[in-house]
């Protein structure tokens, strides 16, 4: 029986992803570099390359990828100062099911921009436990944050459901024993998602697996 349900952040339930993307394609424009959503949903959310090395492959000299990376956190952080929107089915489906199973949620995320985003779109209070990247050594696509999580509640891979958005959050998932459903979207969609349990559409597809 599932007693957790684990749940990846950003592009999951918040639409950080978008932002995120749009504010590094329109930076990387601002420098002369054409970023497309297909490769960033390849290499950077898929694969987990970092900006900086998707910069260096596309040629950019190592002190205009500082800058450009440096103008892209900042927009971001200022971004993240307002409500950013929730993905579909996000706020029903946490809300039909509390009671039910506990929450934690596992992201490659820093918890400052995590709490900042929850106060700003109200999922705060929602999640029993938070591990974010500052709690673990490797994040994704590594297993130790799904490892983490399982630690903190205390409980073994069959008594945990993982919720993912990409094939990197899949293979942490995968990686610690933990049955994943992907809820993709609309830039990781192109990705490969082989060891999931099941794929869907919108994250209240989770509830039918939860009994």
């Amino acid at each position: 029986m599932i007693e957790v349900v684990l749940w990846d952040n950003d592009g999951l339930l918040i639409d950080s992803e978008a932002v995120f993307f749009d504010l590094t394609r329109q930076v990387f424009a601002g420098a002369g570099y054409d970023l497309s959503a297909h490769y960033w949903g390849i290499e950077y959310l898929g694969k987990a390359r970092r900006t900086r090395e998707v910069a260096e492959e596309f040629g950019m000299a190592s002190r205009l990828i500082d800058e450009v990376i440096e103008l892209r956190d900042q927009r971001f952080f200022e971004a993240l100062q307002r409500p950013l929107p929730l993905r579909p089915g996000v706020r029903d489906t946490l809300d039909s099911l509390r009671g039910k199973v506990r929450h934690g949620l596992v992201t490659g995320s820093p918890r400052d921009k995590v709490d900042l985003m929850h106060h700003h779109s109200g999922l705060e209070g929602y999640f029993d436990v938070i591990v974010t990247c500052d709690d673990v050594l490797q994040t994704k696509p590594y297993p130790e944050p799904y490892r983490k999580a399982m630690e903190r509640f205390g409980l073994d891979p069959a008594r945990c459901l993982a919720v993912e958005d990409s094939e990197r959050g899949l293979a942490s998932a995968h990686a610690a024993g933990i049955s994943c459903i992907v809820v993709p979207n609309p830039l990781t969609r192109i990705q490969q998602f082989k060891d999931a349990y099941a794929v869907e559409e919108e994250v209240s597809g989770v509830m039918k697996y939860l009994g």
